[in-house]
């Protein structure tokens, strides 16, 4: 009241379903939230937030390669509403929850040399303001439900990652991320609490599986919108018409 916010508003149109899907601009949005409420007299801590952060972007495995670290976490993906069907109960409309996203984070990351490889397509990466780390967003299809947007692409489980030496043209090390147990196994409970929500996602994670031998990736053009974010809908739309 005393002192209203007048600084300019902005506009970030299709960033919000790329960049700020990811945890990373999440959490750098949010400092910047909590530096402004400071401003004004009223600190707030952002570690009261970290249990929420932990919860909502779960983090599924990591893997190191001499100084090189990659991490894999759960991102942010709206679902869409699709339009009416005819079911026995009636008139229904399905959500469309067939799509997942995840962040990959690299710190020590050397582009020259190196390049983040998934299911055999290159990852745009971006760079942040520490030196030697970067972002990228991987956005595929985790489940194939009878409605659903895109019906005729098939799941991308499971995601294999590599780190790709470009002097050797061969994948040094990488992991595997399975959307469901890699063994067939079904809970039919909910998880009790975290620890056990956790060991779930961490059974469904093998620092293990990247591709063995000489190969070359694929990189598929950066969408315009979407810059941030590798969609593998979109790479395998590319990769159909050449």
């Amino acid at each position: 009241w005393d002192r209203p916010y007048e600084a300019e508003m902005v506009k970030w149109g299709t960033a919000l379903h790329d960049q700020f899907m990811m945890p990373y601009y999440v959490v750098q949005d949010l400092k910047g939230v909590l530096g402004d409420l400071a401003g004004w007299g009223y600190p707030v801590d952002f570690r009261w937030f970290a249990p929420h952060y932990e919860f909502r972007f779960p983090r599924y495995g990591e893997v190191n390669l001499d100084t090189v670290h990659l991490e894999v976490r759960g991102a942010l993906e709206p679902w869409h509403v699709l339009g009416e069907e005819s079911t026995a109960g009636g008139q229904s409309r399905y959500v469309d929850s067939s799509l997942e996203r995840m962040q990959v984070r690299l710190q020590g990351w050397q582009e020259e040399r190196y390049r983040l490889v998934c299911n055999g397509w290159v990852v745009p990466l971006k760079h942040t303001s520490t030196n030697g780390e970067v972002i990228g967003g991987v956005r595929y299809r985790a489940w194939q439900p009878p409605s659903a947007l895109h019906p005729n692409i098939k799941t991308h489980d499971p995601l294999h990652f590599d780190i790709y030496d470009t002097w050797s043209g061969r994948s040094l090390a990488g992991c595997t991320y399975h959307v469901s147990h890699p063994g067939g196994r079904a809970n039919e409970a909910r998880p009790v609490n975290a620890v056990a929500a956790e060991s779930r996602r961490l059974a469904r994670f093998e620092q293990r599986g990247h591709q063995a031998g000489a190969f070359e990736p694929r990189t598929a053009p950066i969408h315009p919108h979407f810059p941030h974010t590798l969609d593998l809908r979109w790479a395998s739309a590319v990769d159909s018409q050449r």
